[in-house]
């Protein structure tokens, strides 16, 4: 049986949207003159000012080190293969809120499907050919990926936006795939998972990719850590 697009593609269609976020502004507004001179905080018109000047947490990464050119090449190939695809979670996880939001906003099935419909030709003029066009293992980590930056499966967002029974058809057919669209990303408990979360952390430092937080918190250096130990352990 050829399938005209695989499992992945239809987790897309579901969560991309033609919206924009909201921005959220807090309550305390802070005000700087120059990096290089005193900072100054205003709050209910007083004026603070600061001896510091924030700076955001960086985490110093050790030097990669291989057992073996085997080993290496993996690594490469899982970080050439992370990079590729994470820009679409990080997509997914943007658009799924104002998805949800937008669909709430129409009580009628018709409108819904409407709209649907509308968010599926956007979807195929602007990202199949790219879709269609992940290897296996491409689509598999894209699936890790969107669980990190959603914090549900590709299997219960499609069963969130559809119907438990075209979930399980959907994830019936990733099969064919050889891709779960129920893989969850467990950074702690697999060792494939925590090698993505590295590539993720070092491409968020080289700025080649931009940092969105995860759905749930991995703290890097616990998780290196954890890692370290089980080596000296085995």
């Amino acid at each position: 049986m050829k399938l005209k697009h695989p499992p992945i593609f239809i987790v897309f269609l579901l969560l991309f949207a033609e919206t924009t976020l909201a921005q959220v502004i807090g309550p305390v507004n802070e005000q700087e003159t120059d990096t290089t001179q005193k900072l100054y905080y205003i709050v209910k018109g007083d004026t603070i000012p600061r001896e510091f000047i924030n700076l955001d947490e960086v985490v110093l990464l050790n030097k990669l080190k291989f057992n073996s050119k085997n080993d290496r090449r993996r690594y490469l190939i899982l970080r050439r293969k992370t990079r590729k695809v994470y820009p679409f979670a990080k997509l997914a996880a943007e658009r799924l809120t104002t998805m949800s939001e937008r669909l709430s906003e129409f009580p009628e099935k018709r409108q819904r499907r409407k709209y649907t419909k509308r968010v599926q030709k956007y979807i195929e003029e602007e990202f199949s050919d790219k879709l269609k066009k992940l290897t296996h293992t491409e689509g598999q980590i894209l699936v890790k990926l969107i669980h990190r930056q959603t914090g549900r499966t590709a299997f219960e967002l499609v069963k969130e936006l559809r119907t438990g029974w075209r979930a399980f058809w959907y994830n019936t057919t990733a099969s064919l795939f050889e891709i779960s669209l129920k893989e969850e990303y467990q950074p702690f408990a697999k060792k494939e998972d925590y090698i993505i979360e590295d590539v993720l952390e070092r491409a968020f430092q080289s700025n080649i990719l931009e940092r969105q937080d995860p759905a749930f918190k991995i703290d890097y250096l616990d998780l290196t850590e954890h890692w370290n130990n089980k080596t000296v352990e085995n």
